[in-house]
């Protein structure tokens, strides 16, 4: 049975859309791996995740989920949910545990600088009234996420970037890391997730890990290091995907 490669599916994460991971999604399809970066909605965890879990269930195939930062709680919960997908790869991630908040981690750690540059601002919510989103207040923004990245690049980031309509005590339902093959790489110079969050996280997923000297930012500034863990998780779920979506298939 000849290995089935699965499709890389990359979910951004907040205060980003999916043209964060242009540098990555050139440098695989440099390396001729199938990929897809759709856009994350941002307006809460359950929401989004089944959105992400929609999205990869119609994929034809296997899929390999990435995410980045919240992205990273996002293909937990969804990872369970849609039965394609193979593994899961974390980006500067949160990765949480069934049942655990964003406020449960980061209270386990030095605060960051990424907490005091959150403004909050509202916007109409569907079933009437008003709903609270945040955004890194542009001045803040290249120090406390992307301070590796050039003065140019972040001050046109900082006044694009997407809101997010998050809970900090939102939990996740679920913890797709529990069942499936799991890789992360942890941005040392993070200001947004404290890099030993991203590692206490990264080892109780049980992640093949590796770090690199980046910011928040990571897949911006430094997207061959990015690119090399998720094809290297690529080929070790190819022959897994090929076993499981084959059988699986009616």
């Amino acid at each position: 049975m000849n290995p089935t490669p699965p499709t890389v599916v990359l979910v951004h994460g907040a205060f980003a859309d999916a043209s964060h991971w242009a540098p990555v999604i050139r440098e695989l399809q440099d390396r001729g791996v199938p990929v897809l970066a759709p856009a994350n909605p941002l307006r809460g965890l359950a929401d989004d995740a089944a959105y992400i879990a929609s999205f990869a269930s119609q994929v034809d195939g296997p899929v390999l989920l990435v995410g980045h930062s919240y992205g990273g709680a996002v293909i937990s919960v969804a990872g369970a949910a849609a039965g394609n997908v193979v593994g899961l790869v974390y980006v500067a991630a949160w990765v949480l545990d069934e049942g655990e908040s964003f406020a449960d981690v980061a209270g386990a750690f030095p605060p960051t600088p990424l907490g005091d540059a959150l403004r909050p601002s509202t916007y109409p919510s569907p079933g009437g009234g008003q709903a609270v989103e945040l955004t890194v207040a542009p001045e803040h923004y290249r120090a406390a996420f992307a301070a590796d990245l050039p003065t140019a690049v972040t001050a046109v980031a900082a006044v694009s970037q997407r809101p997010w309509a998050a809970i900090f005590d939102e939990r996740a339902a679920a913890a797709a890391w529990k069942t499936l093959p799991s890789w992360a790489v942890v941005a040392t110079a993070d200001q947004a997730i404290h890099p030993d969050a991203e590692r206490h996280m990264a080892r109780r997923a049980g992640a093949t890990t590796i770090e690199v000297a980046a910011s928040h930012s990571i897949a911006l500034s430094e997207p061959a290091a990015v690119a090399d863990l998720v094809v290297e998780a690529a080929e070790h779920t190819s022959a897994v995907a090929a076993t499981s979506w084959l059988s699986a298939r009616p």
